[in-house]
């Protein structure tokens, strides 16, 4: 029930997506190596659509056979995808991926059932993960790019440790609940609770 109570209470702050979203330190770029890994470490956390993906991928992992290696592949994409906007590649509609990454994780949560053993389907989602990873990393980009090295690789060390801490003990925190909820039904719950904030992002995204 805590943990129900929990995760209610997180969708609640999905669903409230406030102005200063995705501005750790109030929309000033870092300046030193401080700044950047509190920035790092802020923006997969009030980017509410970042950290609905985040917890997604982690709940994911529990559903498959060797499933793990999905979030660890979303976080390295994540790099790969800030360092891409780093150096001015542009990516094309960023946002309206971002939030269909978010719905389409969601519903794959909550259409499980038993757990899934074939290995082809978890390269799958793997891959599915690190497509998104690179434009959740692209986003994630925003919020660095002009500054100086120091605080960017801090910037980037922040982002990666954060998103691997949140999506690993989401991990670790469900493989002990279904000891007391069935994991088809926490799976589902959590999945369409996620995957209903993906379409209000989706919606802000498009009409945006």
């Amino acid at each position: 029930m805590l943990t129900i109570a929990a995760m209610t209470v997180a969708i609640e702050l999905l669903i409230s997506v406030p102005a200063w979203a995705h501005h750790p330190i109030g929309g000033k770029l870092p300046v030193n190596f401080f700044e950047g890994i509190m920035s790092g470490l802020g923006h997969p956390v009030i980017g509410f659509d970042h950290l609905a993906f985040i917890i997604a991928s982690g709940l994911i992992a529990l559903r498959i056979t060797g499933g793990i290696s999905i979030p660890i592949t979303f976080v390295v994409a994540t790099g790969i995808g800030a360092v891409v906007h780093l150096v001015s590649i542009d990516l094309p509609i960023p946002e309206i991926i971002i939030a269909a990454s978010v719905v389409l994780f969601g519903i794959l949560l909550a259409i499980y059932g038993k757990e899934q053993k074939n290995h082809n389907y978890a390269l799958m989602l793997e891959g599915l993960a690190a497509l998104a990873g690179i434009f959740h990393g692209y986003a994630y980009g925003e919020g660095i790019f002009g500054a100086e090295p120091t605080p960017m690789v801090a910037y980037l060390i922040g982002f990666t440790i954060i998103q691997l801490v949140i999506s690993l003990g989401t991990y670790l925190i469900a493989s002990k609940a279904i000891k007391r909820i069935p994991a088809k039904y926490l799976t589902r719950f959590a999945g369409g609770a996620i995957a209903s904030c993906g379409i209000v992002f989706l919606s802000s995204a498009v009409m945006g």
